[in-house]
């Protein structure tokens, strides 16, 4: 099984995302997160969580803010897409998902 970093992206920051919103609609998200993760199963390795405020050391950071992350495991990068099927965060305009193989450390 290989291992995948699930990186969660959106046009606004999580801060501004969770001020807009009301309880009802966290209630919502969370809830359908949940179900995602409940299909995934065991695949889900790390739910991951929210992140916060960030810092750009050098270069150009990439589109969008990321919100957050997750590890899955799959036996292919097709699998692991499979998984996130449906998934939540790709429903608002402008977000996206980001799936990234964690590669073997060399000599390890």
């Amino acid at each position: 099984m290989k291992k995948y970093l699930v990186l969660y992206r959106a046009p606004i920051s999580n801060h501004e995302q969770m001020s807009k919103a009301t309880p009802e609609q966290m209630k919502a998200s969370m809830d359908s997160w949940m179900a995602w993760a409940k299909r995934c199963g065991s695949a889900l390795v790390d739910m991951g969580a929210p992140l916060g405020q960030t810092a750009h050391l050098r270069g150009t950071p990439g589109a969008g803010h990321i919100g957050g992350y997750s590890f899955l495991q799959a036996e292919s990068l097709d699998a692991a897409k499979k998984l996130l099927d449906g998934h939540p965060h790709a429903e608002p305009p402008g977000f996206s998902i980001e799936i990234l193989e964690v590669a073997a450390k060399p000599g390890m």
